[in-house]
Parts: structure tokens; sequence; C-alpha cells
């Protein structure tokens, strides 16, 4: 999923942010962007089509020998927000939903997996449980800690374009000199970063205001 992400942003520059948990990705153009004229019908193909054939085309690298079945396929919204904050409240709202269906999961197939009950057990066993009862059932009858758990399932994925500086080697002939030289080069290039960190409150954002300015 990630993976088939990084290339949507890689095809469809006017995205400058990305944020994807379980099955779905939520891709942000940047306020100025003029893009197909802003028609929505255009950014939601254009991206739906791209991350489905994505999909299908990267599937092998991650799955070398296990067939794919059957041609996946993706459906998508596009939605206007008015203001900076609003998107901001929409994000914050997505990584709060990847933490609560994480640590359902986690416990519930703990349960099942480790705990023995069938699915109908464990779901009646987590009924009406708060995420504090949960973590206590992973920590007391697993030894789990959830704060230990990767950060890629607690958090979820964020794409951001950040610049890099790029170091190579190469050859060249100095003045005044009969052989070549290897002297390393470097130079600065946008490049897509993958991380898994806290977008709720200010930090992330005071980190990475490229993402909100208007040369995004």
């Amino acid at each position: 999923m990630n993976r088939c992400a990084q290339n949507v942003m890689e095809e469809l520059d006017a995205i400058c942010l990305a944020f994807g948990q379980s099955d779905e990705y939520s891709f942000v153009f940047h306020k100025k962007s003029n893009w197909y004229k802003r028609r929505a019908s255009k950014f939601m193909t254009h991206v739906v089509s791209q991350f489905a054939s994505s999909y299908v085309f990267y599937w092998k690298e991650y799955f070398p020998d296990v067939p794919i079945l059957y041609p996946p396929g993706f459906d998508g919204r596009v939605v206007l927000y008015p203001s900076e904050q609003n998107l901001k409240d929409y994000l914050n709202w997505r990584q709060a939903d990847c933490h609560i269906n994480n640590l359902y999961n986690t416990t519930f197939w703990s349960l099942v997996h480790k705990g023995g009950l069938t699915p109908v057990q464990a779901q009646i066993r987590l009924k009406g449980t708060l995420a504090a009862e949960k973590n206590e059932i992973l920590f007391s009858d697993f030894n789990i800690n959830y704060n230990n758990e990767p950060l890629l399932y607690r958090k979820g994925s964020v794409l951001i374009w950040q610049k890099v500086n790029e170091v190579s080697k190469k050859r060249i002939k100095l003045p005044n000199e009969a052989d070549e030289k290897e002297v390393e080069v470097s130079r600065w290039r946008n490049e897509i970063v993958e991380l898994h960190c806290d977008i709720i409150g200010d930090q992330f954002w005071e980190e990475h205001p490229s993402i909100l300015s208007d040369a995004c």
C-alpha cells in the first residue's frame, strides 16, 4: 500500500502529503494546485487508477511466491476542506482511527491465536471495553506492551516530500593534474520519505512547514 501511494505521488506531484492505514489512503493536494483546472473527477480517477495499477505492478516485489488471485479495485472520493485546520482535523481523525482499530485488532487476534478463543468469544470478551482495558488484557494475558508495537501499525504511514542531500562519487580531471581524481559531489533534491510518527498536534506541522506553504 505504501509503495502504491509513493508511486501515485511520483506521478502526480501536485500531491504534498499522503496518509495511509490498513486498506485506506488519503492524498492531500496543495491548496494552490491548479492541476487539471481543479476538476474533482480528474483528481479522483487519476489517483484511483494509478493506485490500482501500481498495486498489480508491484505485487511480485512483496509476494514473489503468492499469485494475485483477482484484479483489485479501489474506490475514492474528493473532499474540499475550507481551511488548513479542517485538513489537520481530518488527518488527526484518520490517525486516531488507526490507533483505535489496531488496538482492537491486536487484542482480538491475540485472544484468538494465543488465548485459544473463537472469533465469536473474542468479540464478546472485547465488547464494551475501553482502550485501557484492552491494554491490560494484552499485558496481563500475553505479556504484550502495546506501546512497543511497531509505529507503522499504531500511527499509520505519512508520505511527504523532503529535500535530501544526495552524495555521489565522480571522477574528474583537475587543472594542472595529469590523472583523474575521484571526488564527492552533493546535490539537493526532493524525495518522498515515509514516516511513522504522530501528526496529531502542532509538532509535526512545525517540523515540516513546507507541506502547507504556498511554495509546496
